[in-house]
């Protein structure tokens, strides 16, 4: 291991580290090479990870989740994804995505309908944001619902959905009102798998996070209840923000979990690898290149550790998480590309994971926002509310 300190904040949390990073050494690692490779979704460790609880880490205890804090949730993250960012997003778009949406702004039916058996696995879930014209922009969205009688009828498509090929049920946004009405237009809504005129379109390869079944979703006048509304009409970007606020949290967890895997690759690697007669670890080029990753990557986790802590004293949290999301997904991708350098041919090759970290830190400087997306935000908040 790297040697960064256990979580020191509260003595539970040390428990809930253990707690993760058993079921990620045991249950997912062994597996990590297999889903890159074959990009097949793991059903049968989804199950796993319902069954042991990490599906529902956020989600209140009376729906069978956890009822961790957001703390908690990035602890937890983090071991996941040293292993595979792969169980990373599974368990984010349960628990983070889909959960939380019905968790936090569900009606009491939704709720007890959907939450346990998301929890325990049973039903697999998506969230569906993007389109394939409104991506950073996602008050742009076109995907329309119109409103029949006691019904709405859905057209329109979503793109990069994770575990869009596989869920049973998705959480996704749709224009209400007019074009004119722009953020204000756009409502939340659920669907289930089987409805007539929902259907999975293009199955989509992606870089990074491989074996997460991401996928277009297609709506062809499809007829959903009004039931089917999540909140009210005209609150699903609020709903949207509010959810990717705190996912950003969550992707800057993922990064550390790669950075971290990726850097201890690189001081194991260092410490065996002998050129000219003495260890690699012995040259001042590599010591001071790994002392450069070390130090970005406790910077990053002591962002994503301080985003997390404001979060959860209920304070308002936008900036902090913005913050902890580019730096941290852009540091996994530094730390990743250093660590191939340290590795040569070693590191280009597939026989290491490195290549793999790479992929997918690169795939995290991206969902949840770009880190443009994350610099105007920021710069927003410094500089037009002072």
């Amino acid at each position: 291991m790297s040697g960064f300190p256990e979580v020191r904040v509260k003595p539970e949390y040390a428990e809930i580290q253990k707690w993760a990073r058993d079921f990620a050494t045991r249950e997912v690692l062994p597996l990590a090479e297999k889903i890159d490779r074959s990009d097949e979704y793991p059903l049968e460790l989804a199950r796993k990870m319902g069954e042991y609880g990490l599906l529902g880490i956020t989600i209140p205890q009376e729906y069978g989740g956890l009822g961790l804090d957001m703390t908690g949730a990035v602890i937890v993250g983090e071991e996941l994804t040293k292993a595979s960012l792969s169980a990373g997003f599974i368990m984010g778009v349960q628990n983070g995505l889909a959960g939380s949406v019905l968790a936090l702004f569900g009606s009491d039916e939704q709720k007890s309908r959907f939450l346990p058996r998301l929890v325990k696995g049973e039903i697999i879930c998506s969230y569906g944001l993007t389109e394939p014209g409104a991506g950073s922009d996602a008050a742009g969205i076109s995907t329309r619902a119109t409103k029949d009688g006691d019904s709405y009828v859905v057209n329109g498509s979503k793109i990069f959905i994770t575990q869009g090929a596989v869920a049973d049920l998705l959480v996704f946004f749709a224009r209400t009102g007019t074009p004119e009405d722009g953020a204000a237009g756009i409502t939340a809504f659920v669907v289930e798998k089987g409805t007539p005129g929902f259907r999975v379109g293009q199955r989509l390869e992606v870089m990074g996070a491989r074996g997460t079944a991401t996928a277009e979703l297609v709506f062809e006048d499809c007829r959903i209840p009004a039931s089917a509304m999540i909140g009210h009409a005209g609150d699903g970007f609020l709903i949207a923000m509010t959810i990717l606020s705190k996912s950003r949290i969550g992707a800057a967890a993922a990064s550390i979990g790669v950075a971290e895997a990726a850097l201890d690759q690189a001081i194991s690697y260092a410490k065996k690898r002998n050129i000219f007669d003495r260890p690699l670890a012995k040259y001042e080029a590599i010591r001071f290149m790994i002392a450069d990753m070390a130090t970005r990557t406790e910077a990053a986790k002591l962002l994503t550790y301080h985003a997390a802590t404001v979060h959860d004293s209920g304070q308002e949290f936008m900036k902090e998480a913005a913050m902890a999301k580019y730096f941290a997904s852009e540091t996994a991708v530094w730390v990743a590309e250093r660590a191939i350098q340290i590795h040569g041919g070693y590191g280009v090759s597939k026989t290491l994971p490195l290549e793999r970290y790479l992929r997918d830190a690169k795939i995290l400087d991206i969902v949840e926002g770009t880190s443009e997306v994350q610099r105007w935000i920021l710069s927003r908040e410094l500089l037009d509310g002072q």
